[in-house]
């Protein structure tokens, strides 16, 4: 289902529609950006820092996000943008707050953070329309074309540096990055899947930088895949597959990165477009928590990105 283990309790305190969500809270500015509109210079608006609701007009609906603006953020200094989708079944709020836990992460190393919301709804929550997929329906929503014209939206609110979006995800958010990592002209300049990469087949772009991190005790997305109908083929196969794709070399290196992570990582890729596999021993589906001197996944993730760019 794609929540965090712990979380579907949790998934009531998602992202809410209407007005009496917000009774018990102040309501975040909301930035009504038509899809089609031409953007204006995002690097000149003074803003302040913290969350944020954007709303995307698209393709007739209105569609949402939250936006984290780290502390000390100033609009002159193009920073990057990191796509951050929750599972399916869960909230841009429940992977804000109880999965990703990427806020401090982003106020640390000085990025944007944007949790957008799927357009389909699932129980309590929301879940992604992935192209490829058994359950991708072609009269649902165009979660591909949104997610772009969030990353427009954003920009036009926000000083990002074009050639530093990222896209990471939990579950069927990381299953969503995987499909988007292979759309034409990719929007992202690297990613990272957490609890669910695949190898979206065909793959219409050229190299991508890809970062997973895997339970071994995965139950849901099981880490040796024969899994559900979208999930046939195992966790090491996807980077293998990706490898392949972006022109690595036959043999990775393995090592042990901290206690209880094997580290597989393919070298020699066409565009420096590395694959990393972050295989976490005898945990299950969740977004791993950070152990203090051990793993810390947003560390992982954030290193990852910071060291490519679009090219």
């Amino acid at each position: 289902m794609g929540i965090p283990q712990g979380a579907l309790a949790l998934a009531a305190l998602g992202l809410m529609l209407t007005a009496s969500a917000h009774a018990q809270a102040a309501r975040p500015r909301t930035a009504v950006v038509a899809a089609t509109a031409t953007p204006p210079d995002g690097c000149r608006r003074a803003v302040t820092p913290g969350i944020s609701l954007v709303t995307v007009r698209a393709a007739g609906r209105d569609r949402y996000a939250r936006l984290y603006t780290p502390k000390g953020y100033r609009p002159e200094h193009a920073l990057p943008l990191v796509v951050n989708l929750h599972g399916s079944g869960a909230t841009p709020t429940v992977q804000e707050d109880q999965a990703s836990r990427m806020d401090p992460t982003a106020d640390a190393h000085d990025f944007l953070v944007v949790y957008p919301q799927g357009g389909r709804r699932v129980g309590s929550g929301f879940a992604w329309n992935v192209p490829g997929t058994p359950a991708w329906s072609a009269s649902g929503p165009d979660d591909v074309a949104f997610v772009r014209q969030l990353i427009a939206a954003v920009s036009a609110e926000r000083c990002v540096a074009a050639d530093r979006v990222y896209g990471t995800g939990f579950s069927g958010g990381a299953r969503m990055v995987s499909q988007l990592a292979c759309e034409a002209d990719a929007p992202f300049a690297a990613v990272a899947a957490v609890g669910g990469l695949r190898a979206p087949s065909p793959c219409r772009t050229g190299p991508v930088p890809v970062l997973a991190i895997h339970g071994t005790a995965d139950a849901q997305n099981p880490y040796d895949g024969h899994g559900q109908p979208y999930w046939t083929y195992s966790v090491p196969e996807a980077a293998r597959r990706w490898a392949v794709h972006n022109g690595c070399g036959r043999t990775p290196t393995v090592r042990t990165e901290a206690p209880g992570v094997t580290t597989t990582t393919f070298h020699a890729c066409r565009g420096s477009a590395d694959v990393e596999l972050h295989s976490v021993l005898g945990k299950g589906h969740q977004w791993p928590p950070a152990r203090p001197g051990g793993f810390a996944p947003n560390e992982v993730i954030w290193r990852f990105f910071a060291a490519h760019r679009r090219r």
